[in-house]
């Protein structure tokens, strides 16, 4: 069953044929009807039993409360949970209208998947901020704690008298415990309310709804009433000297002080009802609020591993050959329900669309909206029971067909950079990129609703097989003079690497100034390399990105069976795109090679010392921009910084976002050959926070970056009182081949300055 069958109209909910299988909608109720029976069971056993324990430090189960609402506990909890599972089942079923997904726990990938829950549940993406991730940990922990205080009490109560261990020592440790996470546990409450309605940050201030009041107000009502009933049920006992360990408890036993027997027992009988019915009202909003994400959200998390690359996009089927008659994503059902799962996980956090470049920058996007959006869609299409949408939206917001775009706009969808950064920093892992991405095929593929710039880009790829639009007898022309192989590709490939040059360093004038400087670079380390030149096609990856499968297709087959047929087995290319696209795509098609990015091994070759640096100088302030494509999609930060750090009298800084967090410089995601007319320009923003640092060198690992970033820098040096001359930006090759010809120029010439550049 593969990802790209999530096309089939039909989703997951046709029934396959063979025997029937238990769909995961049912294992909730079943789940939901066990538990009810287990509090069931537990309120008649000790009927029958009569079971006591006669220690004289002790807490006596339902203590104080009288038989019938001892039975209506028993009747009415059991209820609830059922209508609980019941309408939680309901929003699974909703998933189960998405196509298949390959998440299934294997034994490769169940220590990761433990891993990655274990991460979610111990709050560690959300620690990031630590200030939230504290708070939210004080009121997931706490409520746990509380819930495994009350979960012990009633199987002591079920246990035989010998059985029996809450008293004594164990007892008392037993309320000093249930008191610290009770006060944990509001603690967080208390925090969240302030943080939501008083400190108020934008990216919760505008999501805001009367839910979070509901949910909050329960939460609080469970841990207040939960100390009050404590408190009297002390008092009514006659405060005894053991009921101390209730730190919380015990005081508020002293504000009862003087009330007669019946007046405590009365109260004690008031609070303890009011315990159980915010108990019961949070059964009631558990599924129907956002407050699921208590279970959605680790489920998600335990899902995140896959089987493609986080850099891959899904894989489509050969499309001069399928029978498929849609593609993309345009309707509910084109969503696997994995896609769908998430909808339900976000808890509306706001982190996503605090990184987002695009939305930073004034564009329509907002990364948590489309989940949001297209959760709204899933739940107003729901044809088996009435869903609520993952958070309340306006009454004036009215959906009236099962399709994706009654809610998300275009210009939202293609104002994304791809840079990953919402996927990211998403606490839930939520796969926020694969939904625009998958209806960008649809609009590309079926609409031809793209940007009119784009259409210039497509049929340059397909007409001169590079996005520039350039001969591509010319693809060679930077190479001349020196002694470069360029192989022909009827040739048997014998050399151990070939340069992927990509269509910016063979195009571009200044990339082809990183080309240059690679491969001169590659000479001196004695690596032995060899281009395609004219046989080399555009990887295809600005094609893929904006949706067009086809063309994405139509050049990566061509270069696959090229380079198969060649043998080509190591693959070194500067651009991150191109990395991406070799490395992580195609093997879906066949092309299975070892590619390395040149900052990588431009580290192993100064490491190793064949590369010799010992004497490259470069006096200079630099700042590391990271490229979204080498970073966040294939986690490679520190090769670059070490090259660049490995240079003699290179001050390094970091711009204030960087590595995973680090900013787009725009041009992602076939951005390149877009124009920015909405808003700011998001190379002029990454471009001020560069020039902040005081650098003046900016060190780029990417054709894109370098373009995007000394463009920016030209325009936004002067509004800074910055002399545009006196930035350099430019690929890390470049920096590094200048430092060494400045060492060897200083060698030569004592007297020449230190910081000669390459041109």
């Amino acid at each position: 069953m593969s990802t790209h069958a999530s096309h089939d109209s039909h989703g997951a909910g046709s029934a396959p044929s063979g025997p029937k299988r238990i769909r995961p909608y049912q294992l909730v109720i079943g789940l939901g009807v066990f538990m009810a029976l287990f509090t069931v069971v537990s309120g008649i056993v000790p009927q029958f039993t009569k079971w006591h324990d006669e220690n004289d430090i002790m807490r006596e189960p339902f203590g104080g409360i009288p038989g019938p609402l001892q039975i209506a506990f028993y009747t009415v909890v059991p209820i609830f949970i059922v209508w609980s599972a019941w309408a939680l089942a309901q929003r699974v079923r909703n998933w189960e209208r998405g196509g298949p997904d390959r998440r299934r726990t294997t034994t490769k990938n169940i220590a990761h998947r433990l891993a990655d829950f274990r991460a979610g549940v111990y709050m560690r993406t959300l620690l990031r901020d630590s200030a939230a991730g504290l708070m939210h940990s004080m009121i997931y922990f706490g409520f746990l704690v509380l819930l495994g205080v009350t979960t012990t009490l009633e199987i002591d109560h079920q246990l035989p008298e010998r059985a029996k261990f809450l008293h004594g020592k164990t007892y008392m440790a037993y309320s000093f415990i249930g008191d610290l996470a009770g006060t944990v546990f509001l603690v967080g409450i208390v925090w969240a309310v302030l943080r939501r309605y008083v400190q108020r940050p934008y990216r919760i201030r505008i999501k805001t709804k009367p839910e979070h009041a509901i949910i909050l107000g329960t939460f609080f009502l469970i841990g207040a009433t939960g100390f009050l009933a404590e408190g009297v049920r002390i008092a009514t006992e006659g405060t005894q000297s053991h009921e101390k360990w209730s730190f919380v408890g015990y005081p508020i036993a002293t504000w009862w002080d003087g009330l007669g027997l019946q007046t405590l027992e009365r109260w004690h009988q008031i609070l303890w009802v009011a315990h159980v019915v915010s108990f019961l009202i949070f059964l009631v909003i558990l599924p129907m609020t956002m407050l699921r994400h208590m279970f959605t959200s680790p489920l998600n998390m335990y899902l995140r591993n896959r089987e493609r690359p986080k850099g891959a996009m899904k894989p489509m089927p050969n499309l001069a050959e399928t029978s498929l008659e849609t593609f993309g994503a345009s309707v509910v059902e084109d969503f696997t329900w994995k896609q769908l799962l998430d909808t339900d996980s976000c808890t509306m956090c706001g982190r996503c669309t605090s990184v987002c470049p695009a939305h930073a920058t004034g564009k329509p996007l907002d990364p948590r909206e489309i989940v949001l959006k297209a959760g709204e869609v899933m739940a107003a299409t729901a044809t088996h029971a009435h869903i609520t949408p993952p958070i309340g939206v306006d009454r004036e917001i009215s959906i009236s067909a099962n399709s994706l775009f009654e809610r998300v706009t275009a210009d939202e969808v293609w104002s994304c950079t791809t840079c990953r950064a919402c996927d990211e920093i998403c606490p839930v892992n939520i796969e926020i990129l694969d939904k625009i991405l998958d209806m960008r095929r649809y609009l590309t593929l079926m609409e031809s609703n793209f940007p009119a710039e784009l259409g210039n880009a497509y049929r340059a790829m397909e007409n001169q097989g590079n996005p520039w639009g350039m001969n591509q007898g010319e693809r060679a022309d930077w190479a001349k003079g020196l002694d470069v192989k360029v192989v022909d590709p009827g040739e048997a490939f014998t050399e151990e690497y070939l340069y992927w040059v990509g269509c910016a360093g063979s195009f571009d004038d200044k990339n082809k100034k990183v080309t240059q400087a690679m491969a001169k670079l590659l000479k001196r380390a004695g690596i032995d390399v060899a281009i395609l030149g004219p046989s080399e096609m555009c990887t295809g990856d600005s094609a893929r990105r904006s949706g067009n499968e086809y063309l994405f297709q139509m050049l990566a087959v061509p270069n696959i069976e090229m380079m198969n047929g060649m043998g080509v087995k190591k693959i070194i290319t500067q651009c991150p795109h191109c990395f991406n696209t070799l490395k992580n795509e195609y093997p879906q098609l066949g092309g299975m090679y070892e590619v390395i990015h040149h900052s990588e091994l431009l580290e192993q070759l100064i490491d190793s010392g064949k590369l010799d640096v010992s004497g490259a100088t470069l006096e200079e302030r630099v700042a590391y921009h990271d490229s979204c494509y080498l970073g966040r999609h294939n986690d490679v930060y520190m090769a670059p910084r070490k090259v660049v750090g490995s240079l003699k009298g290179v001050q390094v800084v970091e711009m204030p976002r960087n590595g995973n967090m680090g900013m787009c410089c725009g041009a992602g995601g076939a951005r390149m050959w877009m124009e920015e007319s909405i808003g700011k320009k998001v190379n002029d923003e990454r471009s001020q926070e560069a020039l902040s640092t005081g650098a003046t060198r900016i060190a780029t690992a990417c054709p894109f970056c370098y373009i995007m970033l000394d463009d920016g820098v030209k325009a936004m040096a002067p509004t800074m009182g910055i002399d545009a001359d006196t930035i350099k930006v430019a690929d890390l090759a470049i920096h590094v081949l200048d430092a060494i010809e400045a060492g060897e120029n200083r060698l030569a010439n004592p007297e020449a300055p230190l910081n000669a550049s390459f041109s």
